[in-house]
């Protein structure tokens, strides 16, 4: 995506006066193996301002997460993997980071909600003693963790959280385990969360719930948002940006608003129309012409 593109990012946020938290530039993801190179992402750039939602939309296979993930280095070592680029976080660039620095970026600054909650947590352990950790780990200010734990629970809209705290995790249903990924993520009191996927396999009065609930937390928290997704239907209820993915590149980026409404690039024309509509008959719906999108 050219400089242009980018919708003259730098210059609109001087003139309203927005903070830019994260500025990513050129970022590029390699993975090496015998059968050869795959380039995972491919020159991305895209910004996050604070206190606002970013949704970065695209199937899967297009790079969503590992662009994410590379931010903090949740990846495979060199030489089996490769991320150029920059990634500045309050103008301080990711990438040059020791690894004690990057730990304290890791849950701290930059926290995860991975996409299926029953194998992000541990079934060893009550959910309690997993939130219980994160904070014993990047919060010294905390000095009853038992009653913080609680707090945490009872913020993400669990009930009667001091007995759920003493809960494993195949106790809880997968609404309530999500649920708790959030907590552990809100532990570290982070300023980006990054959500990958967090409806998946839930139901859509779960969905609902989970979309609310961020919602809140980022208004209540003044927290800032990257929301991965294929989802266009969370995106217009959720997101002040998109940027829409498609096989390692950015293809389109600009306010939520004004993509939904007027999309330039036909794979985002054809993601948009993939979307069922309220009284739409159809006998199905369209599908992504591949060979129009490599002309």
């Amino acid at each position: 995506m050219d400089s242009f593109c980018t919708w003259r990012i730098v210059e609109i946020r001087h003139s309203f006066g927005i903070s830019m938290l994260l500025d990513v530039e050129d970022l590029k993801v390699s993975f090496h193996s015998r059968d050869g190179v795959n380039e995972a992402v491919k020159g991305v750039s895209f910004q996050l301002d604070a206190g606002k939602t970013l949704a970065i939309v695209g199937e899967s296979g297009s790079g969503k997460s590992v662009t994410c993930m590379s931010l903090t280095r949740l990846l495979p070592p060199p030489p089996l993997c490769q991320v150029s680029g920059k990634a500045r976080l309050d103008g301080k660039d990711l990438f040059n980071l020791s690894p004690k620095e990057r730990r304290q970026v890791r849950g701290k600054q930059i926290a995860y909600i991975f996409q299926e909650p029953s194998t992000s947590l541990n079934p060893y352990y009550t959910v309690g003693n997993q939130i219980a950790e994160a904070i014993q780990y990047h919060r010294d200010d905390v000095e009853d963790v038992e009653k913080e734990v609680v707090n945490l629970l009872d913020q993400v809209g669990i009930r009667d959280p001091e007995n759920r705290a003493k809960d494993y995790p195949h106790q809880m249903s997968g609404g309530m385990k999500q649920r708790v990924m959030i907590a552990i993520a809100l532990a570290c009191q982070p300023r980006i969360l990054v959500a990958d996927e967090p409806t998946t396999a839930l139901d859509v009065t779960i969905e609902a719930q989970i979309i609310n609930l961020l919602r809140d937390l980022r208004e209540r928290l003044n927290m800032s948002i990257i929301l991965i997704t294929h989802n266009f239907g969370i995106v217009d209820e959720f997101a002040d940006d998109v940027a829409v993915m498609f096989r390692g590149k950015i293809v389109e980026a600009g306010p939520a608003e004004t993509i939904l409404a007027n999309p330039q690039h036909p794979y985002t024309q054809a993601l948009i129309k993939c979307i069922p509509k309220m009284g739409a008959k159809r006998e199905r719906l369209p599908v992504v012409d591949y060979a129009l999108l490599e002309e």
